[in-house]
């Protein structure tokens, strides 16, 4: 179906995510907080390694994630002691019979599917990453690994150069130095090597430690903040205007628009009760008048909920 008003695509939303039936991955609410989603990259004979169809079936959990007000966190993970090896290398490299400026990276996909997605992202690391393993992580909010689990931006052992947006996330979130040498020697690197100082928020020492700390900390922001809030502070972060100046002008704007919406609202009456907040706002329903404050540039476009299949909790 097609939103009439403004050519946004309706994707239909299932009652649960816990039957879904994806082939590459997995989905399940957390019995403990259902807005909580846990996906799990599930090629159990192959390491997780990045194929094709994983990456169509991440575009479209994350294009319903993005719809849908029920989810607030996704916790993604990989299924046994890998994470996720990489590209399928059995499948191999291939060009397709598209012109070269026509071509879309697969994993740049996926990287995009997370960034746009209105929810946060909690990657939980339990074992090794490489390659698009590593690089599809690099936009989520937040990253949870194991401590000796091996991450490698492998590509110039490979003949390529770096995929998945990677080029303009890696050095915004370890800085330019440790980047270049991460990707200079294409080396595998433990997850707590100081190459890697301030690409994880904890490094646990155990790999079975790993979820649990990950669903901790989306319970705590499923719970306690609002969705609103946490994506427009993100791409406020990510599409800066270059200068303080700019800056300061642009989320004067921002914020003087959430000033008593309900976000804002609950927000601070479930402080002065002390009670926990319930945030209900979303991008939807919240007028955000200078929202983007970019150009967006179209490479896919972002499908709405179907009013009619959406499920009520």
């Amino acid at each position: 179906m097609t939103d009439p008003l403004n050519h946004r695509p309706s994707i239909p939303l299932p009652k649960s995510y816990n039957d879904y039936p994806f082939t590459q991955i997995k989905t399940q609410h957390y019995e403990k907080d259902p807005s909580v989603i846990i996906l799990t990259l599930y090629r159990p004979k192959n390491n997780n390694a990045f194929t094709g169809t994983m990456m169509l079936e991440l575009e479209k959990a994350y294009a319903m994630f993005d719809v849908d007000d029920r989810v607030r966190v996704i916790v993604l993970t990989g299924n046994g002691r890998i994470f996720c090896a990489g590209a399928d290398l059995e499948i191999g490299f291939q060009r397709g019979g598209e012109p070269a400026n026509e071509h879309r990276d697969g994993g740049g996909r996926v990287t995009l599917a997370i960034h746009h997605c209105r929810k946060p992202t909690i990657g939980a690391l339990q074992g090794s990453a490489v390659g698009i393993g590593i690089t599809m992580c690099l936009p989520m909010n937040i990253r949870v690994a194991y401590k000796k689990a091996k991450i490698g931006f492998v590509f110039a052992r490979r003949g390529l150069v770096m995929e998945a947006c990677s080029s303009f996330f890696l050095p915004r979130l370890i800085g330019f130095s440790r980047a270049m040498q991460a990707i200079t020697t294409g080396s595998t690197y433990l997850a707590s090597d100081p190459v890697y100082d301030g690409l994880f928020a904890y490094t646990m020492d155990r790999p079975e430690d790993v979820l649990p700390k990950a669903l901790e900390i989306a319970e705590e922001v499923s719970k306690n903040t609002s969705v609103v809030s946490t994506y427009l502070m993100k791409e406020l972060m990510y599409r800066d205007t270059g200068s303080a100046e700019g800056q300061h002008l642009l989320d004067s704007r921002v914020i003087y628009e959430l000033f008593q919406t309900p976000d804002n609202k609950e927000g601070v009456e479930s402080f002065m009760q002390k009670r926990p907040a319930k945030f209900t706002g979303t991008m939807e329903n919240t007028n955000v008048m200078a929202y983007p404050w970019w150009n967006p540039i179209d490479t896919v476009v972002r499908a709405k909920g179907d009013p009619v299949a959406k499920p009520k909790m």
